[in-house]
């Protein structure tokens, strides 16, 4: 089994509803978002899966976080704009793109500050 991963980054406002604290007041972190993808072969010329394809895919991904407050997007409107929660909506968007015989996402970090992070993973 191969792994690959990359880490991009972003920059977004959210605020965090029903919280008992400062994170209910509106607020901005430099997001951090690790990637990682699992291949059990490598194509015919050696690789996993092409870095340029997964940051490309990870970065369109992330665009529609980019500068915004998250809070306020659809994806958001039901749940809170938690590191777990978007490390799950970045993973099953990832896996729609990325995901095919070959290779599937097999994990995503988000951390919205160094050393204070969420990973969302799915059971095989």
């Amino acid at each position: 089994m191969y792994e690959v991963e990359i880490t991009r980054d972003f920059s977004a406002a959210h605020n965090l509803r029903g919280y008992q604290g400062n994170c209910s007041h509106l607020h901005g972190h430099n997001w951090t978002v690790q990637a990682v993808v699992r291949a059990r072969e490598l194509d015919a010329i050696g690789i996993a899966v092409d870095f340029r394809k997964l940051k490309n895919e990870l970065n369109s991904i992330l665009e529609t976080f980019d500068h915004t407050n998250i809070s306020e997007l659809e994806c958001f409107r039901q749940t809170n704009p938690t590191s777990e929660n978007l490390a799950r909506i970045i993973y099953q968007r990832l896996t729609e793109r990325i995901n095919d015989e070959r290779v599937q996402v097999a994990r995503v970090k988000v951390c919205e500050s160094a050393g204070s992070g969420a990973t969302y993973f799915e059971e095989e």
